[in-house]
């Protein structure tokens, strides 16, 4: 029977030692994963800027001035490129997003051609792209995409203080359209918005509360980008950070968790940290989207620091693709999530 977790204990797991707590997290990571393998992602941005939406943390939000220069839908050339080249440094997953709002219809059937063609490389695929109508997702997981990306954030009380232009019942809504579609689901959230101690655990329980979570669960550390609203915030208290990634972990055992944005300005310490507490995943690669992410120079030399190995091939691929002539079981490798 799945656990239904509590704000009650959720405190009271968050409050342990900190050893003790990171011990359990290790403890619980080890029954389930590889404790020195590491998932690899890339992440390309495949449409930049002009988001009509006014997430505070975002830059690429129209309503805010931050230099960045905007780009409409890339062509096919230049995304599958950046999915040969992701494949070569070890990733087995891309990763595409748009500054969207929602997709409009017309542009799902070129959407569905690139997915169908990085898949052909070998590849995982997942696109975030904003909320999505169950057409739309039914049309992407016919295209064969492996995962949806739709980040909740935070908690729901303190949603509307970062994002007014959609609601957090929409996000959760979408969700439950990428489940009922096939994809397995990328949800995560970011911390350091201004959230109180009660809005992270709130919004890691309503992740690990979900009838299914989510199968990659990225954790953010919010990257102050100037002309946002929060580029004075406050810094995040590591301890409390490697803690969040400790509760992930142990809240929702089985779901890779990807240390993502912010990495940048993490030292080899703080990553060895989360890595310990029960972080497999990374963005590989110079650029997250359209902020700076930790060189590949780096987490070459961090791997190699901690007897670190990428995760080989593992693909999430529907049964509706066993059909499809060009995949064949021997192409496939275990599904490292169940």
């Amino acid at each position: 029977m799945k656990k239904h977790w509590t704000l009650k204990e959720t405190k009271k797991l968050f409050n342990k030692p900190f050893f003790d707590l990171i011990y359990q997290a290790q403890t619980v990571h080890r029954k389930n994963f590889d404790p020195n393998e590491i998932q690899i992602s890339t992440l390309l941005s495949i449409k930049t800027g002009a988001c009509p939406e006014d997430c505070k943390y975002c830059p690429q939000s129209a309503r805010y001035k931050t230099n960045l220069k905007k780009e409409p839908l890339l062509k096919e050339e230049e995304i599958l490129k950046a999915a040969q080249k992701a494949k070569k440094s070890g990733a087995n997953r891309f990763c595409m997003g748009a500054a969207w709002k929602n997709p409009k219809d017309k542009n799902i059937p070129y959407l569905q051609k690139i997915i169908k063609k990085v898949k052909k490389m070998g590849l995982e695929t997942c696109m975030t792209l904003g909320e999505l109508t169950q057409k739309q997702a039914n049309q992407l997981y016919e295209a064969g995409l492996n995962f949806y990306n739709h980040n909740i954030d935070t908690s729901e009380n303190f949603y509307s203080k970062i994002i007014s232009t959609r609601t957090y019942q929409s996000r959760l809504k979408t969700l439950k359209r990428i489940r009922k579609s096939g994809m397995k689901i990328c949800s995560g959230g970011i911390i350091g918005l201004g959230e109180k101690k009660k809005d992270r655990l709130e919004f890691l329980i309503e992740l690990a509360n979900l009838s299914q979570p989510p199968e990659s669960i990225p954790i953010n550390l919010l990257v102050k980008v100037p002309g946002t609203p929060l580029e004075n915030n406050k810094k995040v208290n590591k301890f409390d950070f490697i803690k969040i990634i400790s509760l992930t972990r142990i809240m929702i055992p089985k779901s890779y968790i990807r240390l993502s944005a912010g990495r940048e300005k993490m030292d080899f310490q703080t990553q060895a940290m989360c890595f310990m507490a029960g972080a497999n995943s990374i963005f590989y690669g110079c650029k997250l989207l359209t902020t700076k992410n930790q060189s590949e120079k780096k987490d070459i030399k961090l791997f190699k620091m901690l007897n670190l190995k990428k995760q080989k091939k593992s693909y999430h691929i529907n049964e509706k693709l066993f059909l499809n002539k060009n995949f064949s079981q021997k192409k496939l490798f275990y599904d490292a999530s169940k």
